[in-house]
């Protein structure tokens, strides 16, 4: 059964519009056309901005066909906060809803809905693609009647768009069990370019609708701070005097945890939102945002798509966005129902390109890493776990990720329960679209640059970049209005000393390692299993490698390979006065180095200031170069190779392990339990001077 173009349709969608606004609503330009192609048509793209009212349209077709008995619609969504967001909506226009996604427990809630779907007793499900592709759902899916298949934030299809996702790609598969389901794909952030691609990949005659981008209520500035201490004053300054409760966007967890808590200190209510805090802490988190009980929400890009708050009078960026299309999806979130709302942009910082850079350099696996993964499966018919492959290949666990997600994607590799085997199909690197891609990215990311140093109207250069060439100046950005709306410096001196004092003390805890690699390693090191007990007691780390005062001064020495400078000695020597004294540390120990005595030096001049024996318990015999080893097996088998407790050395209960960087932790691991083989040491503190990890 299918629905037609007839007035029935249009008083039947404008009914469910009326029962759920009242009775003079009526709908926006361009919506009910939406639902009338998605529900008539078989291939529909919808490309509107933010607030326009996407979700709606699939809302409405839902409530249409459910009335007129057909299937349930299947909504495919990124993030599980706009499923969130989006299910409270959906049920309140009297839609019977579920979301499965990997936090809906599989023991109890996750049979039942799928069951649900299977017995056609639930109008709309959101789903992440990854749920949709596991095998309970997979199994099911044949039974189910899917009225309407929709592709919510359809631009991560195409491997051309700014915020693409592999497991998209696999979307389309699904159709092809879904024989005559109409399609419906939705976006606000799709370049010509991106849209050409989607219709390609959708096949067929795909209806698009496609409206301006303009958001009159934005009024947007480009403030040049050109170091992390000016954004933070910049920020102390500004967000008091910022009407309501905004976002303020960070490219790494670490800058939203440490923003928020700066913030927080001085007075400020804030809270950081990213992939890295779970699930509950999240659902806490905005929920207290959408009370306005929190002034500045501080996230990553986890925050983003489909995110509707309609009151968020503020989107601040701390760092350069990676294109003027992911500027635009974001500073969308502001403003959807407020006459002003102010998109600020906080530029200068050199450091934020380069962040950018890598970001675009390590985004597709490179030739090496896939040939290395081939070899690996060829030469294994019966196939290899994750684990084989990682002990085996001296890569990331992240990039080896990345390389499997691309070679199952393009069909070299597959798998088989825990095991990955090569398919029959030649493989080859394809090299040239990667290429491509990057280049584009990086031509992106330029013209986000471009356009921060601009003189032009800023809301016309955004969406002019989307495509939206009809586009008139606003007449009220900073550019436009020829003045700023915020002071670009308005700081105190009171208030650049607080940025700068908390970036100095940018202390980190050091947690340690609870298990080694493999149960190999662990035998080897004098252990009965993985198990590391006892392990290093939770270590301190007194910076972050290049960050603030400490942090360029320990960068600086290592690039030029000196002794640290007499400040760092000083500020580590402050620091560890309290806290050697509680717990009781009786010497200090440096990790050996055949490379520089830099990491002796500096323990022996802290040795000096506190007063505490520098013991040389540990050597260390030649090894390739730690920095080389790319994942735990490595790691931790080099560091084992190659460092040993000094003979006949007897230490006291509690020392103070000292070393100049962290990444891994496996050097500190390893040095932690040599020490303790001499019998006489139970507890080892690492301290190190910088973390040079990234994240």
């Amino acid at each position: 059964m299918e629905l037609t173009r007839d007035s029935w349709l249009h008083d039947r969608a404008t009914a469910v519009l009326q029962g759920l606004y009242g009775a003079n609503a009526q709908f926006r330009p361009g919506q009910y056309e939406a639902i009338e192609a998605a529900l008539t048509h078989k291939r529909t793209l919808v490309v509107q901005r933010t607030g326009w009212g996407k979700s709606l349209v699939y809302f409405v077709a839902t409530k249409v066909q459910r009335e007129f008995g057909l299937g349930l619609t299947l909504v495919v969504s990124p993030l599980i906060s706009l499923m969130d967001n989006q299910l409270d909506a959906a049920r309140n226009m009297g839609l019977s809803c579920e979301v499965l996604n990997g936090s809906v427990d599989r023991e109890q809630q996750r049979p039942s809905i799928i069951a649900a779907m299977e017995s056609d007793t639930v109008d709309l499900v959101f789903i992440t693609p990854e749920t949709l592709f596991a095998s309970d759902v997979q199994a099911t899916l044949p039974r189910m009647r899917v009225g309407l298949f929709v592709i919510d934030e359809a631009h991560c299809i195409s491997d051309w768009g700014h915020d693409f996702r592999l497991e998209y790609t696999r979307l389309l598969t699904v159709l092809a069990h879904l024989k005559g389901t109409p399609l419906l794909a939705t976006t606000a952030t799709a370049t010509d370019a991106v849209v050409d691609d989607i219709c390609e990949q959708l096949g067929g005659d795909v209806y698009v609708s496609r409206g301006p981008l303009v958001r009159d209520s934005l009024s947007i500035q480009v403030v040049r701070a050109n170091s992390a201490a000016d954004k933070y004053a910049w920020l102390l300054a500004n967000l008091p005097q910022m009407p309501g409760s905004g976002i303020v966007y960070c490219t790494t967890t670490h800058d939203c945890d440490r923003l928020a808590e700066f913030l927080n200190e001085n007075g400020i209510s804030a809270r950081s939102y990213h992939s890295k805090r779970d699930g509950l802490e999240r659902t806490e988190t905005l929920g207290l945002f959408n009370a306005n009980e929190v002034k500045a929400l501080v996230a990553t890009s986890a925050l983003g798509m489909g995110y509707d708050k309609d009151d968020i009078a503020f989107v601040v960026h701390f760092q350069l966005p990676s294109g003027i299309v992911a500027y635009y999806q974001q500073i969308g979130r502001a403003g959807r129902k407020l006459d002003r709302a102010y998109a600020i942009l906080l530029y200068g910082d050199q450091t934020d390109i380069r962040i950018q850079e890598h970001f675009i350099s390590s985004a597709f696996p490179t030739e090496q890493e896939t040939l290395c993964v081939m070899e690996l499966l060829q030469g294994s018919p019966g196939g290899l776990r994750f684990t084989d492959l990682l002990s085996n290949a001296n890569m990331r666990r992240s990039r080896l990720n990345k390389a499997l997600e691309f070679l199952q994607n393009d069909g070299f590799v597959t798998k088989d329960g825990p095991r990955y085997r090569a398919s029959p199909t030649p493989f080859a690197y394809n090299r040239d679209h990667y290429e491509a891609i990057t280049a584009r990215r990086f031509t992106e990311l330029q013209e986000m640059v471009d356009f921060a140093e601009a003189a032009g109207c800023y809301s016309q250069l955004v969406v002019r970049a989307l495509g939206d060439v009809a586009a008139r100046a606003c007449g009220h950005c900073a550019n436009c209005a020829g003045h700023d709306v915020f002071d670009m410096l308005p700081s105190t001196e009171e208030q650049r000393k607080a940025a700068h004092e908390f970036i100095d003390r940018d202390h980190l805890l050091i947690t340690p390692r609870k298990r080694w690699p493999n149960k190999e390693i662990g035998v080897s090191m004098g252990y009965r299993s993985s198990v590391i007990n006892p392990a290093n007691e939770e270590g301190l780390c007194l910076t972050r490698l290049g960050w603030g005062r400490y942090g360029r001064a320990a960068k600086a020495a290592m690039e030029r390979n000196q002794p640290f400078a007499t400040e760092l000695v000083e500020y580590a020597a402050q620091v560890l006065g309290p806290y050697v004294a509680s717990r009781r540390i009786a010497a200090i120990v440096p990790v050996p180095s055949l490379r520089s005595p830099r990491v002796r030096d500096f323990a022996e001049r802290v040795s000096a200031r506190l007063g505490l024996p520098m013991v040389d318990a540990l050597t260390k015999v030649a090894a390739p170069p730690q920095s080389d080893q790319l994942n735990s097996y490595y790691q931790c088998a080099n560091v084992c190779n190659s460092v040993f407790a000094a003979y006949g050395t007897t230490l006291p209960d509690s020392v103070l392990l000292v070393d100049d960087t962290v990444d891994s932790g496996w050097t500190l691991t390893v040095c932690g339990s040599r020490l303790r083989e001499s019998g006489t040491c139970r507890h080892v503190y690492p301290f190190v001077i910088a973390d040079a990890s990234t994240g």
